[in-house]
């Protein structure tokens, strides 16, 4: 028999199984104050599992002597806010993704988990002078004089210097008070004073014109000021009591960025980035939750901050790939960012020197608002680009890793005490071993790629699993000692650089020297405070830094980005010698950058040489338009993988058949449809496969959901991915 005023709850169960992957109903018990949005234990089966309450209602369509009850509520306030529950919804029809697996993108992982809470510190404090104490009691009284000249300490600090008893018989006199305090965890970093400037014309109108809800595109060159531009929007807006976030692509950029915020904004800010501990990053939510901070900075993760009343969502360095999640659940930054920034009638500015094909595509077609900054701030011009042809080098019988130019503008950098910045997007040492003799690659036994020689550990590493290996001083194959030591990574260009310059700071930045917790600021700030120095690094190094003694930019192999069978590949080649050329000459100092290649006459160095955007996205959309890839297309693939290759093969074969035959039900509606191995074919000991295709725009979706349908209408043992247009076809 339904009881009076009975209340139900509409519970996401948090486990990523596509068989629960729906809502479940719980009768709410009656002395359970519930609201949407809290996170519950619930029983299922024989379990005790934790869920999301998305929400309540007074009718139940099922039988209601079948249903539980919920069992415990976790926190006393509702974790997820409205406006991410209807994000939950847009992202599940965007991406087909789990609503339980877009609802952990909402919380820190060790929260979820439980392995987080809030911090609480025992502090002590003199309550009252005791004239009675005994004249034997030294450590008591050495107490009450520590408390009286440094005021409340921490009860460990205290107990550790004095001992604990005098302490314990100070707090049961009543003398000494005992309380707890919680205490944020806050992210380590340099602050550097405010370095508030008046803006230039074109960055004020650049500002102005930022106003009312929309998309806009900010296309200003290398050094433009558009860090600058950003923080005056952010400040317009938090006069008007509004909040902000502001999403950069890498890690390595947050120091700085966060340092010239936190100047700017004060206790405004918080950061949200992998790089924080679990205390950290479970504090920095607490304060954005709680309205505690109205400034988000960080990285992709960060558009998923709990942060209410947003005035304005800014996305730097826009066309970087990073902004694309590559694993589950897979979504794209900027349509949860379109999402959010409609929700709170917002704008949404995305910033690049390079913007993206798609982006600017956009902008032409009118869907964005296209703001220039055409100049650099400071009024200085771009650094001159030299394209040095390395085939020519060889002939001239330099085979070494730097052209004869590059050696020359590195020694007048040193003389001169200014700083250099080498660009090379392959770390460790080589990115081989091979035999001479009979053809033997060093491979990963569980991934279908080759070891990287790392020679400042000795190993050869994988660099999908990490997995490590003996370096190989023979052939295992044929015992061969001839080996082959494959292309330069950022390690054996530093050994080099030291050799030729032992007196100068050699700095190395890339993915193995920043493991570390705030690895990214020491190898910043070093690098700084040394003059001349040279730093070495992968892509990390390529954007956002701002260095005034900066005069030369090396890029050591720029082909290096530009043969990698990717529709995208060119596209990515322009900005990243783009975006590092930017590095140089940011002060008074004129800057030049020397560009190393094979391919000297390749259009994408007349273009980068010239810093001609507008010449380089004409040429590249239009063999885009020529040959239908996206943004004049939509490519879709669909990864499977397991560990046995027979089970993901014909899981992989049952799903093309069944798409073959909507091909033929929409046959100019397809481009290209195939199924095959993919590029890489096994990575952490698991076979992949993939069926790729791509649609023309007019049907697309339709089909879309019709690919979705099949995929999602069969039980797999295979795990599967859903891409839409993915950043790596690899």
């Amino acid at each position: 028999m339904l009881e009076d005023n009975m209340k139900f709850a509409s519970v996401i169960i948090d486990q990523d199984a596509k068989a629960l992957d729906r809502v479940f109903e719980y009768i709410i018990p009656k002395e359970m104050e519930i609201k949407i949005g809290q996170r519950v234990v619930v029983p299922f089966g024989n379990r005790m599992l934790q869920g999301f309450v998305v929400d309540i209602k007074n009718t139940c369509e099922y039988d209601v002597k079948k249903l539980k009850s919920i069992n415990l509520i976790i926190e006393d306030y509702p974790v997820i806010k409205s406006e991410m529950l209807e994000l939950m919804n847009f992202m599940c029809e965007k991406y087909h993704l789990k609503l339980a697996s877009i609802l952990r993108l909402f919380l820190p992982s060790h929260m979820r988990e439980g392995k987080v809470k809030e911090l609480v510190v025992k502090y002590v404090e003199l309550k009252k002078i005791h004239e009675n104490i005994s004249k034997n009691a030294k450590k008591q009284a050495k107490i009450i004089e520590f408390l009286e000249k440094n005021g409340k300490c921490l009860f460990s600090e205290v107990s550790n210097e004095f001992g604990y008893s005098p302490l314990k018989a100070l707090i049961e006199k009543e003398i000494v008070r005992v309380f707890e305090k919680e205490i944020n965890r806050k992210p380590s970093f340099s602050v550097e004073e405010d370095k508030r400037v008046n803006l230039s014309n074109m960055q004020q109108n650049a500002v102005d014109s930022i106003n009312g809800e929309g998309v806009y595109l900010l296309h200003g060159v290398t050094g433009s000021g558009k860090t600058e531009v950003y923080m005056h929007l952010i400040d317009r807006e938090l006069k008007n009591n509004k909040t902000a976030i502001m999403l950069v692509p890498e890690i390595s950029l947050t120091p700085q960025v966060l340092s010239n915020f936190k100047a700017r904004f004060k206790e405004d800010v918080a950061i949200l980035h992998s790089g924080l501990s679990a205390g950290e990053k479970f504090d920095e939510w607490r304060r954005i939750f709680f309205g505690e901070a109205k400034v988000v900075v960080g990285a992709r993760s960060a558009i998923f901050a709990p942060i209410e009343n947003v005035g304005v969502i800014i996305i730097d360095e826009e066309h970087e790939q990073s902004y694309v999640s590559e694993s589950n659940p897979r979504y794209a930054t900027h349509d949860v960012a379109t999402f959010r920034a409609k929700y709170n009638k917002c704008p949404l500015v995305l910033g690049s020197a390079t913007p993206s094909i798609d982006s600017y595509s956009k902008a032409e077609k009118g869907e964005y608002k296209l703001i220039e900054l055409p100049v650099r701030a400071n009024g200085k011009e771009l650094p001159k680009i030299q394209i040095i042809d390395m085939l020519m080098e060889l002939r001239n019988g330099n085979n070494n890793i730097f052209s004869s130019q590059l050696m020359v503008d590195l020694y007048n950098v040193v003389n001169n005490k200014k700083q250099a910045m080498i660009f090379i997007n392959r770390r460790g040492f080589s990115s081989f071993q091979r035999c001479r003799d009979c053809g033997y690659v060093a491979k990963c036994t569980d991934c279908d790629i080759s070891l990287v020689l790392h020679k400042e550990d000795n190993r050869l590493k994988c660099h999908y699993c990490g997995k490590q290996f003996r370096v190989l001083d023979f052939c295992p194959e044929c015992k061969s000692a001839n080996i082959k030591q494959g292309a330069v990574g950022t390690e054996q260009v530093v050994e080099e650089l030291k050799k030729l310059f032992p007196d100068v700071n050699v700095l190395r930045m890339d993915n193995d020297t920043t493991s570390t917790k705030n690895a990214h600021q020491k190898i910043l700030t070093e690098f700084k405070n040394s003059k001349p120095g040279i730093l070495v690094g992968t892509q990390m190094i390529a954007k956002g830094h701002d260095f005034e003694d900066v005069v030369l930019v090396g890029i050591v192999d720029a082909d290096q980005s530009l043969y990698t069978g990717d529709y995208r590949s060119i596209e990515r080649t322009f900005q990243l010698i783009t975006q590092v050329s930017g590095r140089a000459g940011r002060s008074q100092s004129e800057g030049k950058v020397v560009l190393q290649t094979y391919s000297p006459r390749h259009f994408v160095y007349r273009f980068s040489a010239n810093y001609d955007y507008l010449g380089f996205y004409k040429k590249e959309a239009n063999l885009r338009e020529t040959t239908l890839f996206p943004p004049y297309s939509l490519v879709l693939r669909i990864l499977f993988s397991h560990e046995n290759e027979n089970i993901v093969s014909q899981e992989t074969k049952m799903c093309y058949n069944e798409i073959v035959n909507l091909r033929s039900e929409h046959e100019k509606d397809f481009i290209f449809l195939d199924a095959m191995k993919s590029p890489l074919k096994r990575i952490k000991n698991k076979f992949r496969y993939q069926i790729l295709m791509r649609l023309r725009l007019d049907n697309a979706k339709e089909i879309e959901n019709k690919v979705f349908n099949i995929i999602d209408g069969k039980n797999f043992k295979s795990s599967v991915f859903f891409e839409l247009n993915p950043q790596n076809l690899t």
